[in-house]
């Protein structure tokens, strides 16, 4: 069995920059594989108008106060930017960073920020999921050094588009979060090289097996493709005390609890009980798990994360 290894998203709500920046060293130092935040114009837990800071901008003044970990959006919205613009602000952030740049990207959920900021928002997801496939393709070209046209009738216009320089990595990886069945995960299966989404055991072995066939349509092994789950952990000695904590955070964030009482992708616990959660979870391919952590930054969580949960799993 491969390595299991663990990364960090820092919600990018209700903090400062220099609480960001802080946390976003540390979780450097721990050895996390992964360093991720959120690409919202609103927060997306409790009162939209709270402070949010821009996610493509965060990332590239860590890769300057980072030496280590691999810096990315979880997911980029493909509806607020022009995919060459992307591909061209994720290999400034390759060399930026001396190639540790990964391009999160999705089709983008949330309507408010869009209708605030006069962004498209489309149809309805269907479209959506449309534009993110053409927009994957373009992108995974353009990555490559290879020049993009885009086929008539498309939501891009692109004519003979060349990009240099081309990114430090050899291959920039493209991240894809989400799991519907007929249009992402074919997306996935066609051109990502990490895969993310978050759900109960049972839910997620059946997304893995929809990937496999869309892989096996596609000609792909679905091996190529690095799956990761997204859980939001908050550990302590007992279940008691991460509880406490959590509903703390919960209320930094100006989140109404019955807001998140349903959400089942928070686990709260001892090191024991968080690597029971997510042992199936390994088993079935899962090998990079990353925890959502909202501000104020728990320093104990990303300590006993990568130092007690991981050698259990």
């Amino acid at each position: 069995m491969s390595e299991v290894k663990a990364g960090i998203l820092l919600w990018s709500q209700a903090a400062t920059w220099n609480e960001m920046l802080d946390a976003a060293k540390r979780v450097d130092r721990l050895g996390y594989a992964h360093l991720w935040t959120w690409d919202h114009l609103y927060a997306i837990f409790g009162d939209p108008y709270q402070p949010i800071f821009e996610g493509w901008a965060l990332l590239n003044a860590w890769a300057r106060e980072t030496e280590q970990t691999r810096l990315g959006l979880l997911v980029g919205a493909n509806t607020f930017r022009n995919p060459a613009l992307v591909a061209k602000t994720a290999t400034t952030l390759d060399h930026a960073s001396a190639g540790r740049a990964i391009l999160g990207i999705g089709g983008a959920w949330m309507e408010p920020e869009h209708r605030a900021h006069g962004i498209d928002f489309g149809t309805g997801f269907g479209q959506r999921l449309d534009w993110l496939d053409e927009s994957v393709g373009a992108m995974r070209r353009l990555l490559a050094g290879v020049p993009a046209t885009s086929e008539p009738g498309g939501r891009y216009a692109f004519d003979d588009l060349r990009q240099q320089p081309v990114p430090v990595q050899a291959r920039l990886p493209i991240m894809i979060g989400g799991s519907g069945e007929k249009k992402t995960l074919r997306t996935v299966a066609r051109y990502a090289d990490m895969w993310n989404a978050m759900g109960p055991v049972e839910f997620m072995a059946h997304k893995v097996d929809v990937l496999r066939g869309h892989c096996d349509a596609v000609g792909r092994d679905i091996g190529e493709i690095e799956f990761t789950l997204g859980v939001k952990l908050t550990i302590r000695d007992t279940e008691a005390e991460a509880d406490a904590v959590w509903r703390a955070a919960i209320a930094h964030n100006r989140t109404p609890m019955a807001e998140v009482a349903d959400d089942d992708t928070f686990w709260n616990g001892n090191p024991e009980q968080i690597a029971d959660r997510l042992r199936p979870y390994v088993d079935l391919g899962f090998r990079t798990v990353i925890s959502e952590q909202p501000a104020p930054y728990d320093v104990e969580t990303f300590e006993r994360f990568i130092g007690e949960v991981l050698p259990l799993v």
